[in-house]
């Protein structure tokens, strides 16, 4: 998914009877307890070897960079922290046994707390905490299916600790290092997810109600058509078949825009080079909108690989829409893969007001983007602050409903078409999750340390999670303007 990093950055210190700040030692009464006295024995072992410089940092946590990752290399700290980590740990112990989650170390567990400091994260942060602590290895499990598994069960028993992330833990950034990005894809430079082969897609026009400001007046009706295409499920995939199914994406979106010989296209913004390449080779002119100066040597280097340098011109702005505000160009076709959703709502907004000033009045727009459903749930909605806190800062997944309303009431476009394929999207994220296991190594050299492994093993496997519940989708949309002058 294309997207913006950002850092968390708030300072905590952890307590313990051996630190310079004293806590009393309490006796917790579940699974746990046998593992409660490691912090305090880190930190021993912290003074006594010189491990660390600062006796409050636990043994676990001195390699951890303190500057990249302040929340990890510390353990939250504040009045009654010890009972609320207890409580935090009755709660933890609680939801696992609802989910049927064994927790036993000697009978095959689910997932194993090897450090007691995981419940003050949670009680300081609720899912941020919790994956504060899977970042700093305080907690694990046997396998990556094994993490779906468990955050599965957790989101399905309704898991809600507290989760509040403070506007001032928001940071915006770049984009996703196209370095990370070639560690989970499938063709190298993609992050958004793809439509297998397998999947069977069948077409109905639905009747939908119109949001615009004259609905119901003059020529504006209060309803209109949308042609709404199902994806099945795919069937047995492998990993391999994960290049093939980005291909069939980016296809699919630029046959939606009529993407053809002597198409002038906009990708507002860029996706990392797939969608340009392969519009190159339908023998259009591509400009492609690159939000962050960083990605713009890869980039280039990627369109001279595939052929397209000719034919794709790179234009960087300071961001979106606010970038673009004075462009005079008008384009026949629009497209965007995944980026919809990491726009804050009143951005969306500007966004379909910006598509809407550059699409000809004969052109059509193509976004693929990853959407909630009704089955989202408060638990779920709470587990998406951990992506908030330290990938995506303006994480905003909108229903397919809302996303209309806005298109409508905030532009001159329309939605057209739609097509759903949540099925693909789980897979998506299982083969993507896989592919990045198999390159830990190479992310590792690549200068990605293990904090930064964990928190991408997590964001994968927590909205596979999602995705497997039903309460994400991924939604292809097709828009044009809703007065075309008598264009079809």
């Amino acid at each position: 998914m294309g997207s913006e990093m950002c850092i968390r950055d708030s300072i905590c210190t952890p307590l313990c009877s051996n630190c310079t700040l004293i806590r009393h030692e309490i006796i917790r009464p579940f699974l746990f307890s046998a593992r409660r006295g490691s912090h305090e024995a880190g930190c021993r072992r912290s003074m006594v070897d010189g491990v660390s410089d600062n006796p409050a940092i636990p043994m676990h946590l001195t390699t951890v960079d303190a500057q990249q990752w302040p929340n990890i290399a510390s353990v939250p700290m504040g009045r009654f922290m010890g009972w609320r980590a207890r409580r935090a740990e009755a709660a933890f112990a609680g939801a696992c046994a609802r989910a049927r989650l064994e927790l036993d170390p000697d009978n095959e567990p689910d997932l194993v707390v090897d450090h007691a400091e995981l419940f003050d994260r949670i009680a300081a942060n609720g899912w941020i905490g919790l994956a504060e602590g899977y970042m700093a290895g305080e907690w694990r499990t046997e396998t990556p299916d094994a993490l779906v598994h468990v955050v599965s069960k957790l989101l399905e028993v309704g898991f809600n600790p507290k989760t509040t992330l403070g506007h001032e833990a928001r940071f915006s950034g770049g984009e996703v290092p196209p370095e990370l990005v070639a560690k989970f894809s499938g063709d190298g430079m993609s992050a958004f997810a793809g439509h297998f082969a397998t999947g069977v897609p069948t077409m109905e026009r639905v009747s939908v109600p119109s949001h615009s400001p004259s609905a119901g007046r003059g020529k504006e009706p209060k309803n209109y058509f949308v042609s709404e295409t199902n994806y099945s499920a795919p069937l047995e995939t492998e990993k391999l078949d994960l290049a093939d199914a980005q291909a069939r994406s980016v296809g699919m979106l630029l046959d939606a825009a009529v993407v053809r010989p002597g198409t002038h296209l906009a990708e507002v913004p860029s996706s990392g080079g797939a969608v340009a390449i392969a519009a190159a080779g339908r023998r259009a002119t591509v400009d492609s909108i690159v939000t962050d100066p960083a990605v713009v040597r890869t980039l280039r280097e990627r369109l001279t690989l595939g052929g397209a340098e000719d034919a794709v011109h790179l234009n960087v702005v300071e961001g979106l829409p606010r970038g673009m505000d004075r462009r005079k160009a008008r384009y026949d076709a629009v497209v965007s893969a995944e980026h919809l959703e990491t726009m804050p709502t009143r951005v969306q907004a500007h966004y379909f007001a910006l598509i809407d000033g550059l699409l000809a009045h004969s052109g059509r727009a193509a976004l693929q983007t990853v959407v909630a459903t009704g089955k989202m749930t408060p638990a779920a909605q709470s587990a998406l602050e951990s992506l908030r806190a330290y990938i995506w800062p303006t994480l905003n997944y909108q229903t397919v409903d809302r996303i209309r309303k806005t298109v409508d009431s905030r532009s001159g476009l329309r939605v057209v078409a739609q097509t759903h394929a949540p099925d693909h999207l789980e897979l998506s994220l299982k083969h993507q999750r896989t592919v990045f296991q198999s390159q830990l190594r190479e992310a590792a050299a690549d200068g990605f340390d293990a904090v930064y492994r964990r928190l991408w093993m997590w964001q994968l496997a927590l909205r596979e999670a999602m995705a497997h519940a039903g309460m994400l989708d991924m939604v292809q949309l097709t828009l044009t303007h809703r007065h075309r002058r008598g264009v079809r």
